[in-house]
């Protein structure tokens, strides 16, 4: 359809792209370009595009608006954004393309200069018919960006239908389709599939799978740190306890919040380390820049603090949706300085293409959150560029690193159930209702709690759904092996270092006596990270299929687990960790298989 790309490209202005973050291809890339076509090709009232963090859907946004305004589908524009300031760089980029929106818009007649507005969620919540009329006036098309936010409350959600059920087209755009609630997304089709379920069903889809193969978006190599910490309850028990290592859902929450205080030695080692792996970036990309994402304002300062300790310089740092921090991050954005600390205001569609090195510091432990937290650093300007994100060892988070290329969908109807145990979704269910919460809203799992002291030990490295690395103390050299990886790198020439520097850190280890090691010296992939939950439920999958194994060769349970035992080494199974179950729960399915 060749016709498709000089139409859609033909109301542009000359001078588009220029030097924009956004839509920074001087032609559309093969997914905008075949997203464009499908739409041209259609004519949809309502079209979905789902596409992953820094893939370039408001390049395809634009361009569409640009296409329906030149064919005159429409005569004016409304974008509908999250924050105040994503609705003013919505703005910035349309100005680029010749499609004037303005982002101060609140009532009255629109000036004839501009071809439409941008406003934010929670402005159409509180004047839904202001807009309404606007769509009756006159042929709208309305972008809602990253729409899974029209269900952020059951009001804005009303109020986007009633303001935008008269529109003439309507374009939604996410790169996380996926909510906890039942709620229908506005504008958004849901499909039934065999299971009798309702999901979201996109018009258009570009993971981040497809969008890494192109060389879209930069591949993420995530570094992982665990650490001993010390924390006091408030019935003023002292609890020791390692990151990494299986504990209760409440036990792992505390850990996890006392290695993000800023009393202890973690944050100030794994801070230092960012700081290293930011300075071996830069010799590849020299205005690469780190973002520490908080969980509060307090804990941003203190960390401001400390990376002015560790760098000489003071870092930026946006603290809320406040007049200043647009002006912040733009100013970021253009310049070369090092570091900025944000708590949310960075999570979301804020564009810095030159972020390259994150720090994860808070405790939202949503996939959805950590999706948008992540997609702030995988925009590729050039080919070859990495990003690198610390992460404290814990359980869920890893989980979602090494499902970076899951695709979601949201899903409308959930199972009934009579407990937890009945419903697939509770647990996903329980963890984006806590995203949805406001970050200074109490949740069970905080309980009274005051952090004592906390050390860090770099753990591991997870890179393409794979694990590498021995555990290693802060500013060793076998830490500055992976904090040295080049930040120019092929996705295949990642993988093939870190295998390389796994098997001289396992070299190394075996040369030292047993009596120095004072470290777990085993690689990451026998060191899996699980909760005291996952490990029951570990125990529990062994001993079934040993009972099934009894069953199928008449030998006792008693003597299996000896066999196993024997056979793969390790203490008797209620003390045998996850990588050892795992590893007899392998062998006893191999001898089930040679006896079919």
């Amino acid at each position: 359809m060749t016709t498709t790309t000089t139409a859609s490209s033909h109301h542009l202005s000359p001078a588009f792209p220029g030097r924009a973050p956004w839509g920074t291809a001087n032609k559309l890339r093969a997914w905008q370009q075949g997203a464009m076509e499908r739409y041209v090709q259609e004519q949809p009232r309502d079209f979905l595009a789902v596409a992953t963090p820094g893939a370039g859907k408001t390049t395809f946004a634009l361009t569409l608006a640009s296409w329906l305004l030149h064919h005159h589908v429409v005569q004016q524009i409304t974008v509908v954004a999250p924050t105040e300031h994503l609705k003013k760089q919505w703005a910035e980029a349309a100005a680029r393309i010749g499609i004037k929106l303005d982002p101060e818009y609140s009532a009255g007649p629109l000036s004839k200069e501009y071809h439409g507005v941008a406003v934010t969620y929670a402005g159409v919540g509180v004047r839904p018919m202001l807009h309404r009329n606007r769509c009756e006036q006159r042929k709208t098309l309305v972008i809602l960006d990253e729409i899974h936010h029209a269900g952020d409350s059951k009001s804005w959600g009303e109020a986007c239908q009633e303001a935008f059920d008269p529109a003439t087209r309507r374009l939604a755009l996410t790169g996380t389709p996926f909510r906890s609630d039942t709620n229908p997304i506005p504008f958004v089709q849901y499909e039934e599939g065999n299971d009798g379920i309702r999901r979201s069903s996109a018009d258009y889809t570009y993971g981040y799978g497809n969008a890494l193969a192109d060389g879209v978006v930069r591949p993420v190599i995530f570094l992982s740190y665990s650490g001993n910490m010390r924390w006091r309850t408030k019935a003023g028990d002292e609890i020791a306890a390692r990151l990494g290592e299986p504990m209760t859902k409440d036990a792992i929450g505390q850990a996890w919040r006392t290695a993000l205080s800023p009393t202890g030695d973690w944050i100030p080692n794994v801070l230092a380390a960012a700081d290293k792996r930011l300075t071996e970036v830069r010799k590849g990309i020299p205005d690469a820049g780190g973002l520490v994402i908080a969980t509060d304002q307090e804990s941003a300062r203190a960390y401001a603090k400390i990376l002015k300790k560790v760098t000489g310089e003071t870092p930026t740092v946006v603290l809320s949706d406040e007049k200043a921090a647009s002006k912040k991050i733009d100013k970021f954005s253009a310049d070369e300085s090092r570091w900025m600390v944000a708590v949310r205001m960075v999570s979301e569609g804020v564009d810095v293409p030159r972020l390259a090195v994150g720090v994860y510091a808070t405790t939202i432990s949503t996939p959805l959150f950590f999706a948008q937290a992540v997609g702030r650093f995988v925009r590729s300007r050039r080919r070859g560029e990495t990003a690198s994100v610390f992460l404290p060892t814990i359980p869920m988070l890893l989980d979602f690193a090494n499902e970076m290329e899951v695709e979601r969908d949201h899903v409308l109807d959930k199972p009934k159930k009579a407990g937890d145990e009945e419903n697939p979704f509770a647990e996903e269910d329980q963890l984006l209702a806590d995203a949805e919460k406001l970050e200074d809203e109490e949740t069970e799992d905080q309980l009274p709690w005051e952090a004592l002291e906390s050390d860090a030990v770099f753990d591991r490295v997870l890179y393409d759904g794979a694990e590498f690395g021995m555990q290693a103390h802060p500013g060793s050299e076998e830490e500055q092996d992976y904090l040295g990886i080049p930040g120019l790198l092929e996705p295949d020439q990642v993988q093939l270092l870190l295998q390389k520097r796994q098997s001289r850190q396992i070299a190394h280890s075996r040369q030292k006596p047993a009596e120095e090691a004072d470290l777990l010296e085993k690689p990451a992939e026998a060191r899996p990270v699980v909760t005291h939950k996952q490990l029951l439920s570990l125990r529990k999958q062994l001993n079934t299929m040993v009972s099934a194994y009894t069953h199928q060769s008449g030998k006792p349970h008693g003597v299996i687990h000896n066999e196993l035992r024997r056979v793969c080494g390790g203490p008797p199974s209620a003390e045998a960790t996850a990588h050892q179950i795992q590893t007899r729960i392998a062998k006893v399915q191999e001898w089930a298989t040679r006896m079919k």
